[in-house]
């Protein structure tokens, strides 16, 4: 990471501003682009909203929580955490 006075790249007014609030701490400013949220990147949160869907249909469908476990290979809290979340 590299650090830049702002007292270069800053408006005197923004400056003010900034020195109201921080007074010479260190300032980080994230980036606009921000991070992609979880599992968006290599599709991973859909593999699992798919998943727990099929899991809800599957219980609507008269599948029992103990099928379902052995199905997935979850434990039967984690299949009633999807089904009844």
């Amino acid at each position: 990471m590299k650090y830049v006075n702002a007292a270069e790249i800053l408006p005197d007014r923004l400056l003010k501003e900034l020195q109201r609030y921080t007074d010479g701490e260190v300032l980080y400013i994230p980036k606009v682009s921000g991070r992609k949220g979880w599992g968006t990147a290599n599709g991973s949160r859909l593999f699992y909203q798919e998943r727990n869907e099929e899991i809800k249909r599957l219980y609507k469908a008269g599948y029992s929580i103990d099928i379902l476990v052995e199905r997935y290979h979850l434990a039967d809290s984690t299949i009633k955490k999807i089904i009844y979340g």
